[in-house]
């Protein structure tokens, strides 16, 4: 069995595809924003073997992630603003900094400690380190650093979170719940009222509010959400089931019908 490949043959494989005269054409046209698309689609794909615990599908899809941060470490490098060793550098200096219950003295190699801490004063202590570091960059405001590209609810339970760490969140998961109704009430009007504009704010804020409720008890709203799709792609796949064994088409059956059919779904535990 040959010797297996490391990181330094990676980086190696990545400078031959990037080769001016040698390389590979597709990836020697691509740049930072180009690659994103692909990065987004790696991540979703990593989420999705773990969740079918398809653990060795999960290795290869963890390969495909990994490669995504060594190309934009080349493209970093290519421009002398950052390579994959000042990648690597920065990382580890900022988890050793972050982690002082582990390192103390806030060196990697010093021999473990004993200290030990909740899970609650770490995540404070983590919260924290990450406002100082924010402050230290520049007087960024309260949620100036939350990027734009994260998914919309992941994006609106970081801000949330943010504004939180300030005060501004309500103390109960109750008083989110009578946001959400009031809401709700907000959004029936504009609906009667016809008007689309509205409509869309109104559902925005809902949506908003529900995500602060998951956020309140305890639930990413990302993965509460993914879960559900997965869910309703279990049972409508047996409505689709019990509509092909009858042998009729889909415009046979009334909604109520295909209901039945949802719920015993439900009863089998779909």
């Amino acid at each position: 069995m040959s010797q297996p490949y490391s990181v330094e043959d990676l980086l190696y494989l990545m400078q031959r595809l990037r080769d001016p005269e040698h390389g590979c054409p597709w990836d020697l046209k691509q740049d930072f924003a180009s690659i994103v698309p692909h990065t987004l689609e790696e991540a979703y794909e990593v989420a999705d073997a773990i969740e079918r615990r398809d653990w060795p599908h999960l290795e290869d899809e963890l390969g495909d992630l990994l490669f995504q941060v060594i190309f934009y470490a080349q493209l970093g490098k290519e421009q002398q603003s950052f390579d994959f060793s000042s990648v690597v550098d920065q990382l580890v200096r900022k988890l050793v900094r972050r982690h002082p219950h582990v390192f103390p003295d806030g060196e990697l190699r010093t021999p473990p400690g004993t200290v030990i801490l909740s899970d609650e004063q770490i995540n404070a202590n983590w919260e924290a380190i990450k406002r100082e570091e924010r402050q230290e960059k520049a007087s960024l405001g309260v949620l100036d650093d939350v990027p734009l590209g994260l998914p919309a609810l992941t994006r609106a339970e970081k801000l949330q979170k943010r504004a939180a760490q300030v005060g501004f969140d309500w103390p109960q998961a109750l008083q989110v719940l009578d946001k959400i109704e009031e809401e709700i009430a907000e959004l029936r009007e504009a609906i009667h009222a016809g008007k689309p504009e509205a409509i869309l704010d109104e559902m925005g804020d809902l949506l908003f509010a529900q995500v602060n409720l998951a956020r309140h008890a305890g639930v990413k709203s990302e993965t509460a959400l993914r879960s559900t799709n997965q869910k309703f792609e279990r049972r409508f796949h047996y409505i689709e089931q019990q509509v092909a064994s009858s042998g009729k088409g889909w415009d046979s059956y009334s909604l109520e019908e295909l209901d039945k059919f949802w719920d015993e779904a439900k009863q089998q535990g779909l």
